[in-house]
């Protein structure tokens, strides 16, 4: 990571509690796919604007919290609490939910001594500051001891020219897909509040868990007395985290690439790029070619399942398959060869394929707890497809999409859209420096690679 944090400063939490909703049950039981990210960390991320020339900073706050307060009525278990219940006779078991009973999420008003927009965004050929860390609640990991940390944190931290909200999320109540549901629907609310519009939603959340047939009733009993047994902590070496841009025209040209040199004609962009990024990154570990190496990343089950998912299904629905090869291989063979190992995962990540896994899950229920080092292999969180630029609470677009430290390790890519849209992409990487260092000196990857938008660029479209 890069310089040492300035001082942020805490100014005042608030506690927003949404009305009573009348259509809210008194709990919620989470779903394999909830369970299993029990011990991963709460999912951060966060946007950066510019400050409007009409609202001042005090103006800002109340409105977020006002808003907040609304968009919580609707997604009602972001404002519940975590309960574990220790189940009586077959052994010992236990079973997690969520309270629905409105404490409220926690708004921190916070402010950052010395720091700016050109900051936050870091210039080209930068690491992202270390200080980014502390732009996001603290909020990093579950705690079972009472289970009354909430489930949503948000900090807005005033900076020299602008602002930042960040969000800590418990991930085993959203994945990304409902994690930007969330947060525009919120930026929904505040855009139509501040222009005195009716406040109502466009995209409702849908709440009904799904749980697969043949296995009883909910809730799924997990084979410990506390969900505290299974849960690890890790702490990651240290790190380099840089931002990589993907033009659209440039991802053009390595999709074309990747279909003529495997010969199928249905290699996609995400792909194509993902097999350019663990190429690259393997061929600067330097590993002995006898390696297995292991392509990870996440696949939405929500269009998948037949009958498919509500778009709008909030809660977790996703897994993180992989495709495996030799170090050797995957170096000798050439871009559309590892493309068409992604595609084939990807391509078989079907209804059956699901319910197989979930299926396996109910015979020998656990707790997911591998985020940790793996040099052999990378993976690949978040997706360009999130709608992340379009939350705009009336105040215009955001710079740009941030992280915190949240299950960061080596290896550990994210994907977001890039600003300009039209099919960019945004790569956040996190490797160790030595290999940070190799891959910035790749070829191949550097061919790809283009210049960011400028800072420039950027405020001069919000001032239009």
């Amino acid at each position: 990571m890069a310089s040492a944090s300035p001082t942020v400063r805490t100014i005042k939490t608030y506690t927003v509690t949404p009305q009573p909703n009348p259509s809210a049950p008194r709990q919620i039981h989470l779903s394999a796919w909830d369970l299993s990210l029990l011990s991963v960390h709460y999912n951060q991320k966060g946007l950066l604007f510019a400050y409007p020339p009409d609202l001042s900073v005090e103006q800002i706050i109340q409105r977020l919290r006002s808003s907040l307060e609304d968009v919580l009525f609707h997604f009602y278990p972001a404002s519940g609490r975590l309960k574990v219940v220790t189940c009586e006779g077959g052994g010992i078991t236990c079973h997690v939910e969520v309270g629905c009973d409105g404490d409220g999420a926690e708004l921190v008003h916070a402010t950052a001594d010395g720091i700016g927009i050109a900051d936050v965004v870091a210039a080209d050929g930068q690491d992202l500051p270390e200080f980014l860390k502390d732009l996001f609640p603290l909020n990093l990991a579950v705690n079972f001891d009472g289970c009354t940390n909430p489930l949503l944190v948000v900090q807005v931290t005033e900076l020299i020219d602008g602002f930042f909200i960040g969000l800590a999320f418990n991930h085993a109540i959203i994945d990304g897909t409902s994690f930007w549901h969330f947060l525009n629907a919120w930026a929904e609310i505040a855009r139509h509040k501040l222009a005195g519009k009716e406040v109502a939603l466009s995209q409702l959340p849908v709440h009904d868990k799904w749980f697969i047939g043949s296995y009883g009733e909910p809730p799924i009993r997990l084979p410990y007395s506390s969900p505290a047994e299974a849960i690890v902590r890790f702490s990651p070496p240290p790190l380099r985290d840089r931002m990589f841009h993907f033009s659209s025209q440039s991802l053009a040209k390595l999709k074309a690439r990747a279909n003529q040199e495997c010969d199928k004609g249905s290699i996609s962009t995400f792909q194509a790029l993902s097999a350019l990024l663990w190429r690259c990154i393997i061929r600067a570990r330097c590993l002995p070619i006898e390696q297995n190496t292991t392509c990870r990343f996440p696949i939405e089950n929500r269009t998948r399942l037949q009958p498919p998912l509500s778009p709008n299904y909030f809660g977790n629905s996703l897994y993180f398959p992989g495709t495996t090869t030799t170090v050797g291989e995957l170096l000798d063979n050439n871009l559309g060869w590892a493309s068409w190992l992604v595609h084939e995962v990807i391509s078989n990540h079907t209804d059956s394929a699901i319910r197989d896994l979930v299926h396996e899950y109910m015979q020998n229920s656990y707790i997911f707890n591998k985020f940790r080092n793996d040099i052999h292999s990378i993976m690949i969180s978040s997706s360009p497809r999130f709608d992340m630029y379009s939350c705009d609470f009336g105040w215009g677009k955001a710079l740009a999409v941030r992280s915190g430290i949240a299950n960061k390790f080596d290896g550990k890519l994210m994907a977001y859209p890039g600003w300009e849209g039209e099919g960019s992409v945004d790569i956040e990487v996190c490797l160790s420096p030595e290999c940070m260092s190799a891959l910035e000196r790749d070829e191949e990857f550097l061919a790809v690679v283009s210049p960011p938008i400028e800072l420039e660029v950027l405020l001069g479209a919000l001032s239009k």
